[in-house]
């Protein structure tokens, strides 16, 4: 598969993945982070802020692959 495939492709799922992910933190955020304390608050926020990227790295080094010969 061409580079330019794998980036279309690679592309669409990563819209996809952020918007589902972004309603499911989201309604974590709304249930039960909002009981916490301040502190947990926060951390469950950086965390939850930050948790999307992690999944996403071997989709974005399979994008990014070079083309074979």
């Amino acid at each position: 598969m061409r580079q330019t495939h794998r980036k279309l492709i690679g592309t669409v799922a990563i819209l996809v993945f952020v918007c589902v992910y972004a309603l499911v933190a989201m309604a974590l955020a709304q249930g039960r982070i909002t009981e916490a304390p301040k502190l947990v608050q926060t951390v469950a926020y950086i965390v939850l802020g930050l948790a999307w990227v992690l999944p996403l790295l071997p989709l974005i080094k399979w994008m990014e692959r070079k083309d074979g010969p």
